[in-house]
């Protein structure tokens, strides 16, 4: 198979395979071997399935020759993060905890993008039960960005984002508590969407259940967008899901921007960005003006940093599910989230409970910001890159491992639609992401706009492969 493959989208292979032009088979027979090619280097996955990914090809490719209906994802490849349970593999967190452990079940999101002829290939890497926005855990070591090996790509969702980034498959499933689809998705060059909360439904139960969403990583607005379509809707056994029809982020990737109100801001009132983010993400807002968009600079869009309320409630979900090894076996937890777990066990009920409800009134103040406007536009990470085997950059050692961001966790816990798309190059050759959130359950505007912006940027930001 071709290098085209790298930078072929889904949107494409969909057509092609429908036309009998390319195989599922070679399809996934190329990912695989891109897969284990890259290992050394990336080390993008915890897993590959050769034996069932090319079963499930053989299958997608005879339905092809026969002429059977065919799946929206029909013989493309995909890889889910392993935060997912994939039914019979293994399903471990990316915690030496959770080594021996095998899910008996798949996520809707797996079962549902397998459902829509899609093939998996394996099972990426994440940092510990997604603690970390960096790409790196005890169990599986340290994942690298393909844009430059010295690099994450960011976390929790790294390998996801390194394979797509590198060419492996055109799309992946991540999942995001406080960023984890958006934050490598920025490190990478890549579009990521985080939809309304409860939109894709999240089960079994993850450890931050109010918090956790499950979206795709891609080369393209209008795969993620693809992707997305597949995997959104009811599900009964997640408590959260959300009953209604899900928005047409198909149709929203082709619409214009023209007239949309966007509120842009650098800081969200708290954060300090390099300045060369501030300077692509500037270029971000002149080219919405001039697609037609009143855009508006506003500083402060929220009273505080509401970190805090975010570390209170995600480091505690996780916390509890470790508790017993926090307690007899801390040894066998990466010692960073180990520490920023310590505090958030110890939280005496009533203060839990007051940043609960101060996480509702945050709710309510963004709910009335966005009566203003249709979307906001911000930075996705304060820093260009960040080097391999550090958890905070230089000059921000004053944050926690996650706080650090700023910029994507409030938006967990509002629940809103997020996602990130390149904004260009910095300086140092990296990708900087731009962040665009909408309204409450208007992933329609969210896609609308990352896919407007997208088409206004130069070709060539979405594949990388140089070291491998």
């Amino acid at each position: 198979m071709s290098a085209e493959f790298d930078t072929m989208s889904a949107m494409e292979m969909r057509l092609r395979v429908a036309a009998k032009e390319i195989s599922p088979v070679e399809l996934t027979r190329r990912a695989l071997t891109k897969a284990e090619a890259t290992q050394s280097t990336l080390n993008a996955f915890y897993l590959l399935m050769p034996e069932e990914a090319l079963a499930a090809a053989r299958i997608a490719e005879d339905a092809v020759m026969k002429g059977a209906p065919l799946g929206a994802i029909h013989g493309i490849p995909f890889s889910a993060k392993d935060l997912m349970a994939v039914k019979g593999v293994g399903y471990a967190s990316g915690s030496r905890t959770m080594q021996s452990n095998v899910a008996t079940v798949n996520a809707p999101a797996v079962e549902r993008a397998k459902a829509a002829g899609g093939i998996l290939i394996g099972k990426t890497t994440t940092s510990e039960f997604g603690c970390k926005p960096v790409g790196d855990s005890p169990l599986t070591g340290i994942t690298r960005n393909p844009w430059n090996l010295t690099k994450t790509p960011g976390g929790s969702s790294a390998g996801a984002a390194a394979s797509v980034a590198a060419g492996i498959t055109p799309f992946a499933l991540g999942t995001d508590g406080g960023g984890s689809i958006r934050i490598p998705a920025a490190f990478t060059g890549l579009a990521g969407l985080k939809g309304q909360f409860g939109r894709v439904p999240v089960w079994p139960t993850s450890a931050t259940p109010t918090l956790a969403h499950v979206g795709p990583l891609a080369r393209s607005v209008k795969d993620a967008a693809l992707l997305f379509s597949v995997v959104a809707g009811l599900d009964h056994r997640d408590p959260f899901s959300i009953a209604g029809p899900v928005p047409d982020v198909l149709g929203a990737a082709r619409a214009s921007v023209a007239g949309m109100r966007i509120a842009y801001s650098t800081t969200l009132g708290y954060a300090r960005p390099d300045p060369e983010v501030v300077k692509l993400t500037d270029r971000a807002a002149r080219a919405f003006e001039d697609l037609g968009c009143h855009v508006e600079l506003v500083e402060s869009v929220f009273e505080t940093d509401p970190a805090d309320l975010w570390t209170a409630e995600f480091y505690a979900g996780v916390g509890i599910r470790l508790r017993s090894f926090m307690e007899n076996q801390r040894e066998l937890l990466d010692p960073a989230v180990a520490n920023v777990l310590e505090p958030a066990l110890s939280q005496d009920m009533r203060d839990y409970y007051t940043k609960v409800f101060a996480r509702y009134a945050l709710r309510e103040s963004i709910r009335k910001f966005f009566e203003r406007y249709d979307l906001l536009i911000s930075p996705v990470i304060p820093v260009t890159s960040l080097n391999t085997g550090k958890n905070i950059p230089d000059g921000l050692s004053d944050r926690n491992l996650v706080s650090w961001v700023y910029y994507t966790y409030p938006f967990n816990l509002t629940g809103q639609p997020a996602a990130s798309v390149c904004a260009g190059l910095a300086p140092d050759g990296m990708p900087v992401g731009l962040q665009v959130v909408g309204r409450s359950c208007c992933e329609d505007d969210v896609i609308r706009a990352a896919a407007a912006f997208e088409r206004t940027q130069s070709a060539g930001y979405n594949v990388r492969a140089v070291g491998i």
